[in-house]
Order: C-alpha cells, then sequence, then structure tokens
C-alpha cells in the first residue's frame, strides 16, 4: 500500500526549513510526518555537544570533536554553522540539483540563525517555525523530559523567548499544542509547497 501522497506529491528538490526552540517536540513532529510522507530525507546535523541517552549517531547528529568540526570549517564542508549554547552545530552542504533529480525534499532542523544563512543560500527553501502553546507549557514540558538542571531550563527558556521573536519572518508557523494536530498542519504545507513547485514548472514550460 502506498504512503500518503506518494502519488501527487513527489519531492522536488526542496529544502524545508523547521526551527523551533528546544522542548517543543520537533523532533516527534518530523519524524511522524517523515513516516507518513515519501520522499523526504531528513539532513543530519554535525554538533560538538555530546549525546544524550536516546540519540544515536547518524541519526540524531553526527557527532564531532570541536578539533574535527573546525577542521570542516576550515574546508568549507558546512552551508551553515553556529554556536548554540555553548556547543557547535553545522549543516552539510546541500546539493539541490541532485535532489530534484532524485525527486526527494530535504528537511533541515536548524535555529534561526542558521536559517536566515541558508534562506540567502538556496532558492528552494521553505521556512517553518514550531511553537510552543506557551512558554509556561515550553517549561513545564523540558522539566517532564528530565534532560537538563533547573539553571539550564531556566536558561533555555531564557533563549526560547528570543528566539520566538525571529519566528515572524518563517513563511509558515505552526503552534504544536497536540501532536496529532501538528502533524497534520506540517504535512499539508509539504503537500501545497510540492504543489506549488509542480504548478510553477508546468506554467513555465507552458510560456516557452
Amino acid at each position: 500500500m502506498e504512503s500518503e501522497g506518494s502519488v501527487n506529491e513527489k519531492g522536488r528538490g526542496l529544502v524545508f526549513i523547521i526551527s523551533a526552540p528546544s522542548g517543543t517536540g520537533k523532533t516527534t513532529l518530523v519524524r511522524r510526518v517523515m513516516e507518513q510522507l515519501p520522499n523526504l530525507r531528513f539532513s543530519v546535523s554535525y554538533t560538538t555537544r555530546p549525546p544524550r541517552a536516546n540519540e544515536r549517531e547518524g541519526e540524531d547528529y553526527h557527532f564531532v570533536s570541536p578539533s574535527v568540526f573546525q577542521k570542516m570549517v576550515e574546508g568549507g564542508e558546512f552551508l551553515e554553522w553556529a554556536e548554540v549554547l555553548g556547543n557547535f552545530y553545522g549543516t552539510a552542504r546541500v546539493n539541490v540539483k541532485a535532489l530534484e533529480s532524485e525527486g526527494i525534499d530535504l528537511i533541515l532542523d536548524i535555529d534561526t540563525q542558521g536559517a536566515k544563512k541558508v534562506m540567502e543560500k538556496v532558492d528552494h527553501s521553505v521556512l517553518i517555525y514550531i511553537l510552543p502553546p506557551s512558554l509556561e507549557v515550553l517549561g513545564d514540558r523540558l522539566v517532564k523530559r528530565g534532560l537538563d538542571s533547573p539553571e539550564m531550563i531556566h536558561f533555555r527558556l531564557a533563549n526560547a523567548r528570543g528566539d520566538m521573536e525571529e519566528a515572524h519572518w518563517y513563511h509558515y508557523l505552526i503552534v504544536n499544542e497536540r501532536i496529532e494536530d501538528a502533524v497534520g498542519k506540517l504535512k499539508a504545507i509539504i503537500i501545497a509547497e510540492r504543489c506549488r513547485k509542480k504548478k510553477f514548472v508546468v506554467e513555465a514550460t507552458k510560456g516557452e
């Protein structure tokens, strides 16, 4: 049985940039959407921070030492990179033409700093920001996941407040109050953008 969207919404080399404060549920949201829509590929970022208990090398991140990360920066291997909460994160370069020829769309999980850099370099980028229902709810989620000290949670909330102020220049905003609703909205955005891209290609062809 084919997945939803497998017939009419094939990937077209689009790059979906998804940003959100830590604890918003972005990882779960992206994974569920990728299970339900075909032709999506997740770009695994590089980081110098140590892996958490539930994270796997090459699946959640590529975990590298600061010296290796620096060599990659010097070698021009990143589309963008930034320091976040004392650790470095980098996104590997994107070959949009290769993605388009394969019928694949790419999902980038990056912060607002990186999103600005990618938007300037990749014409096919679609920016989506995931918001928590409120900072109070976000604080509760950070406490319940049990990964951070009270001091770090306070720091993350302060960082989230400033980060969320950048959401206004994203193309789409999704409030993740109920994961099922958020999954439906993200799927709808991806399918709509795929249709919009295909329509543009058809109209451009007719005009030749």
